[in-house]
């Protein structure tokens, strides 16, 4: 399997993953790998990555909500997109924080939504 993360994937500033809540994530593996052959990669027990053909994601456990699935961006410079964002009318809602391969902010446009920016 490609390492999702491989360089010629990410696009800046374009989305790139797409992080969706589930209540099984074994559950929700086996789903979406008969449905759309998703490979996944568990990062622990609490956290699956999938590799599609267009875009990447994950699951993370929780409830559920309609409307709950965080879009995520890639920046090959995160403080520069952070504060075009700030400057632009959003609002930073999780400042810049690093996990296991990368690190990543979470931001609110101007409607209220939610989404996040990753990077290396």
């Amino acid at each position: 399997m490609a390492d999702i993360r491989s360089e010629s994937k990410l696009k800046h500033e374009q989305v790139q993953y797409i992080e969706f809540i589930s209540k099984d994530i074994s559950r929700a593996k086996k789903f979406y790998t008969k449905c759309f052959d998703w490979k996944f990669t568990d990062y622990g027990p609490n956290y699956t990555a999938f590799e599609g053909t267009y875009v990447d994601g994950g699951f993370t456990p929780g409830e559920p909500v309609n409307g709950t699935v965080l879009v995520i961006l890639y920046s090959n410079n995160i403080e520069a997109t952070q504060q075009k964002i700030i400057a632009a009318g959003g609002v930073i809602v999780k400042d810049i924080f690093t996990f296991p391969g990368g690190k990543r902010f979470h931001f609110k446009d101007p409607d209220g939504y939610e989404l996040a920016v990753w990077a290396l």
